[in-house]
């Protein structure tokens, strides 16, 4: 009995009792009210990291199409020793007979680099030789428009293609050739003897940042806005091959077309654009 009794008495004490008997132990944890904080916390800190990022990212961008730019500046330089000094140039222009043709005169500053009929023109004439195994130096990364590079360059040949930057090959602004104009397009331009402006200052910015602005109306001819690095900035190539960029907040390098009456004035609003570059230090 005694033996009996000690058995049960130990069985009885190796048994939990009471409502504390689960297996299951319970530890902190995270309250609603916790959680909310957390989650606002990190709202906050990524607010304030975003923009941080944003501009490290414009910065590179800024800094490709500067190294982009300088590219361009080197093969128009070794364009011009193959040339008898001359830069790229035209090709003419064909008759006008298409509202949808971006290059209606011979020499006027354009962001096209073929024509209609898949013509090099300007900076497209770069493609053959000086850029071929760097095609893409012909577009800035920091494009505030969808663009596709390899879709225009595929276009080269074949039919209208443009790239990011106006090129100042010329200075005509007449909407297309015609002989009544009594204007006669040069059929060559020396690197080393740009000449002057219209204002009468030595020319030195060969190409530029599209920063175009156009009326939604205007889509219906194919022309759609272009303009690059969020309109804050807009580099420069000169002719001595060097870089900048320089700051657009005031908007100078802006050609503003969104009033229709402007159209007509287009490439004179351009070559203003390209005058006031080569006024940049």
């Amino acid at each position: 009995m005694r033996r009996c009794a000690i058995l049960l008495t130990t069985v009885n004490a190796s048994k939990p009792c009471g409502p504390a008997s689960t297996d299951r132990t319970s530890g902190p944890g995270f309250t609603l009210i916790e959680l909310l904080v957390v989650i606002a916390i990190l709202a906050i800190l990524m607010a304030l990291l975003l923009p941080t990022l944003a501009s490290a990212r414009e910065k590179g961008w800024r800094t490709a199409c500067l190294s982009n730019l300088r590219q361009m500046g080197i093969a128009i330089r070794a364009y011009a020793t193959d040339s008898d000094g001359a830069i790229p140039y035209g090709p003419k222009a064909p008759p006008f007979t298409s509202p949808f043709d971006l290059y209606p005169s011979t020499g006027a500053p354009t962001s096209l680099i073929s024509l209609g009929n898949g013509a090099p023109a300007g900076l497209g004439l770069l493609l053959k030789d000086q850029l071929c195994n760097q095609p893409k130096a012909l577009f800035c990364p920091s494009s505030d428009q969808p663009m596709d590079a390899n879709a225009q360059l595929a276009n080269v040949g074949i039919r209208q293609a443009q790239c990011s930057f106006y090129y100042r090959h010329a200075g005509t602004t007449q909407l297309f050739d015609s002989p009544n104009t009594g204007v006669v397009p040069p059929d060559h331009i020396k690197l080393d003897d740009l000449g002057n402006n219209r204002n009468g200052l030595p020319i030195r910015a060969l190409a530029i940042d599209t920063q175009f602005l156009c009326s939604p109306g205007m889509a219906t001819f194919g022309i759609t806005p272009s303009t690059h690095h969020r309109q804050l900035s807009a580099n420069i190539l000169f002719s001595d091959s060097h870089v900048i960029s320089r700051p657009n907040r005031d908007a100078r390098f802006v050609v503003d077309l969104r009033d229709s009456a402007e159209v007509r004035s287009a490439f004179d609003k351009i070559l203003q654009v390209l005058e006031q570059a080569d006024t940049e230090l």
